[in-house]
């Protein structure tokens, strides 16, 4: 270098060190380690269509069906396909984010007959005045029938989520099946039975009422066991594309208290602490 030449000194030379980039606390893991958060790559797409099915089941129950002798709403033929969906994030997932999809699902249908209400509170058209009464008697239903399709939604969702986990503690190494059927058993329960009671008791004489209920638990449990080996297939290959072959590590000690929203972590044994 010539002495005419200006001496180029490295960027902070001479000045106080440079501080470091904050770090975001971990546990020790790095920041960017993805073993921090359960694996849920197709989380969206089931959370997705379990709250689509919920919503259109509840819409096509409006319509009447005939399933041979027996005559059913057309919701009732679809909504048991949420118990599969609500089997396969319980079972993959964990309860934990379960949990938020039920929340996430219950605010849906709110939202839903909430906006259906408010529709119905704008006068129709000259000429449409027979729609308009048609909609609304399809879809603006009592207070008594949406607050017992609420209740039994969330009831029956808990239950169903809650059975197989404590199932699934006692044995995480097998018994899948009887997992996703006994607490289909259990779950469906709760729904129609409160549902039934919300929305009918009282109304309808006791022979119908009970016939109703055993009815549509018969057939929602039987439906369910029928789809058990597409169900039991879909959670196997759910788990080995997020790459979950054992337990939900969180299962073991996450809460069950349906009404918390945060994800839990499994929590970390201290040194000389025994597991």
């Amino acid at each position: 270098m010539s002495e005419n030449e200006p001496e180029i000194k490295p960027l902070n030379a001479g000045g106080p060190p440079r501080a470091k980039p904050a770090v975001r606390e971990t546990g020790g893991r790095p920041a960017d380690d993805r073993s921090t958060l359960e694996p849920a790559g197709h989380l969206e797409l089931i959370a997705g269509l379990f709250t689509a099915l919920l919503i259109v089941s509840n819409v096509a129950s409006c319509r009447l069906a005939t399933v041979g002798p027996l005559e059913f709403d057309a919701g009732t033929l679809m909504f048991p396909l949420t118990y599969v969906f609500g089997d396969l994030l319980a079972e993959v997932y964990g309860y934990a984010r379960s949990r938020r999809v039920i929340w996430t699902g219950f605010a849906a249908l709110f939202l839903a007959a909430l906006c259906f209400q408010l529709a119905s509170l704008f006068p129709a058209p000259p000429g449409w005045e027979e729609a308009a009464l048609a909609w609304d008697q399809a879809l603006s239903p009592t207070p008594r029938l949406a607050l017992g399709s609420l209740t039994a939604y969330l009831a029956g969702e808990f239950a169903n989520s809650m059975t197989l986990i404590k199932m699934k503690r006692k044995n995480p190494d097998g018994a899948t099946a009887w997992r996703f059927l006994a607490s289909t058993l259990v779950g469906q329960a709760f729904d129609t039975l409160i549902f039934a009671s919300v929305a009918f008791l009282g109304l309808l004489d006791a022979r119908l009422w009970l016939t109703l209920v055993v009815s549509n638990y018969v057939y929602k449990v039987g439906l369910e066991a029928a789809l058990l080996p597409v169900t039991v297939w879909l959670a196997r290959r759910l788990k080995r594309a997020e790459g979950l072959e054992a337990q939900n590590p969180s299962d073991a000690q996450v809460s069950l208290n349906p009404f918390r929203w945060r994800l839990d972590r499994p929590r970390r044994a201290e040194p000389g602490q025994a597991d």
